[in-house]
């Protein structure tokens, strides 16, 4: 009968739904787990109201001592809030490979397959997040970084930062992490495995071009502090439009001129 829907299409429609709500579950969880404070002293609105100028963070007494529980609580940190970044930006690769798999031999386990690629995906961010939580405690013994507002403390050294940032979105790695991660049809067809390996190190694969685009951007949150709200979600916000926008190289070389003069801007109002 026209117009009917079948239980193959039934299936195929419940394994989208089934992954997206998955993908909105996480972002969200990661989401609040963030906005508490992952815990912190302080919550995540708490710092982003205490938050000062750019190199210029409220003095908030001493840092915090890094013990190994410390550390441990600033990588979950530093990993739940890349998670709730980050995941919202693979949701278009993510429900393609799904839509893919309906329509292929691993049919029958589309729904499990997806969220092993996002699996493999967040994996990446994790490990991003331990060199993250390594430079958080490098430079914040080296006292470049306030400890209790989680920020850079000197304008030149934000300057820096944004100017890094900025070039980098010029450099050739950029141009290619970002190609891959703005084309999900070109990636899953050039990178296609089977089963759960397979899937894992799709996810993984894919992850790993997404850390080659964006990790100089997330390096931006020690510029605004890291867990400044308005700077998560524009970074957030960001990193889903460059992926998704028409033109994205010359969408991210804009970006890149705009952080550049930023950066010069920081360094030349300090002296």
């Amino acid at each position: 009968m026209k117009g009917s829907i079948g239980p193959v299409e039934r299936v195929m429609s419940r394994d989208t739904w089934v992954v997206a709500g998955a993908v909105m579950t996480i972002v969200l969880l990661a989401g609040v787990y963030t906005i508490n404070g992952v815990g912190m002293n302080m919550s995540a609105l708490d710092m982003t109201r205490m938050a000062g100028p750019i190199g210029e963070p409220m003095a908030m007494g001493g840092s915090h001592p890094w013990t190994f529980g410390y550390a441990l609580l600033v990588f979950l940190m530093w990993w739940v809030m890349m998670i709730a970044m980050m995941t919202p930006s693979a949701a278009p690769t993510l429900l393609l490979y799904t839509a893919l798999k309906r329509h292929g031999s691993d049919r029958t386990s589309a729904t499990k397959l997806s969220l092993i690629f996002l699996a493999g995906y967040l994996l990446i961010w994790g490990g991003f997040s331990l060199l993250a939580t390594g430079a958080h405690w490098g430079t914040e013994k080296l006292g470049l970084v306030d400890g209790p507002m989680m920020a850079l403390a000197s304008r030149p050294a934000a300057g820096v930062v944004l100017i890094a940032a900025g070039l980098f979105q010029f450099s050739a790695l950029k141009t290619a992490c970002l190609k891959q991660c703005s084309s999900p049809a070109d990636f899953l067809t050039r990178y296609r495995r089977t089963g759960s390996r397979g899937a894992l190190l799709m996810g993984m694969h894919h992850g790993a071009y997404c850390f080659g685009c964006c990790w100089a951007l997330m390096a931006l949150l020690f510029v605004g502090g890291i867990m400044n709200l308005y700077w998560i979600v524009g970074l957030a916000l960001y990193v889903l439009a460059e992926k998704i926008v028409p033109k994205p190289r010359f969408f991210s070389r804009l970006t890149g001129a705009f952080l550049i003069s930023w950066g010069l801007l920081c360094i030349f109002t300090s002296v």
